[in-house]
């Protein structure tokens, strides 16, 4: 996602930054900060949660559980990684004052006091949804909240690195969110843990599809994203392979684990990708658009599929 590549470094030719009034009223604010937010990176972790949700065998249709099936996934989703939006702009002001001045901090539409109030009501709600959500679902949303700051503040800033940004990105996204939505309604096993790992591998190579529309930005401004490291063919190959292992790796677990169906499900869908690979591998900036809405859908589908079978 450009939502989480921003750059981190400086163009030769300042622009010129406009500088925006914000519009004043309830809803202009309410608009601001939800465009801030990014509404279009919370499904992932809201999909992740819900997955470990189903996985934990304990989601029932009462009122109780619904209920806080609701609640973890909007604390999983436009909470918490609505707030990862909101510092990953902030860490990056300065620099999209020079490279991208039309965006709502530097324009001047938000205003970083407007930033910092965001963050704080964020991390309230997040923090203490999580408290109500259980312990060890707060102890998840710690280290998420660890993992996001290393990606967007020095001195890690692990956004400049494509292996060290994804890893942060891909366990927050999915394998923490899994965790959470499982720990949210019974104990965690090692097997849902084993399961929720091998999906975060398989969401690094998602990460990497979004990189390929930044190559020329990121190869300028220091970014060592994963197309800028080894070409656009072989990271091309190198997506595909790793969400292939990935969904190998669960495949042949439920089969080890007594869950054929689920496995056979899984596999399907795998097979189902292996057009969308060969078009993207062939032509990767090209087919991106046409590889999220087919692999990386059928990807997303076999978390479910996957979650059911150890749901049982």
């Amino acid at each position: 996602m450009r939502d989480l590549r921003d750059s981190s470094g400086v163009t030769t030719t300042p622009p010129t930054a406009p500088i925006t009034r914000p519009t004043g009223g309830v809803r202009g604010i309410l608009g601001r900060s939800i465009t801030l937010m990014k509404p279009v990176t919370w499904f992932a972790p809201g999909w992740a949660f819900l997955c470990g949700a189903v996985a934990s065998g304990h989601l029932g249709w009462s009122t109780e559980l619904i209920g806080r099936l609701l609640l973890g996934t909007l604390m999983a989703g436009p909470i918490l990684t609505g707030l990862s939006q909101v510092v990953n702009d902030y860490c990056d002001r300065e620099v999209d004052a020079i490279n991208e001045p039309h965006r709502l901090i530097p324009s001047g539409q938000i205003t970083l006091r407007h930033v910092y109030i965001l963050t704080i009501v964020l991390t309230w709600i997040g923090c203490s949804v999580a408290i109500y959500l259980g312990r060890e679902v707060a102890l998840y949303v710690g280290v998420g909240l660890i993992c996001a700051l290393s990606y967007s503040m020095k001195p890690l800033r692990g956004k400049r690195n494509g292996w060290v940004g994804n890893t942060l990105v891909a366990i927050s996204y999915e394998g923490l969110a899994w965790l959470a939505g499982h720990a949210t309604f019974g104990a965690l096993t090692g097997q849902s843990l084993a399961i929720a790992m091998l999906y975060s591998l398989g969401a690094h190579g998602i990460m990497t599809v979004n990189d390929f529309k930044s190559i020329a930005g990121d190869t300028r401004m220091g970014i060592r994203s994963i197309p800028v490291q080894y070409g656009k063919v072989m990271a091309a190959r190198l997506v595909v392979i790793t969400m292939g292992l990935a969904q190998l790796g669960v495949i042949g677990l439920l089969i080890w684990w007594g869950n054929p169906i689920a496995a056979a499900v899984v596999g399907l869908l795998l097979a189902a990708q292996s057009i969308p690979n060969v078009r993207f591998i062939r032509d990767p900036e090209h087919n991106e658009v046409f590889f999220n809405a087919t692999a990386i859908m059928l990807f997303v589908w076999g978390m479910l599929a996957a979650a059911i079978g150890l749901a049982g």
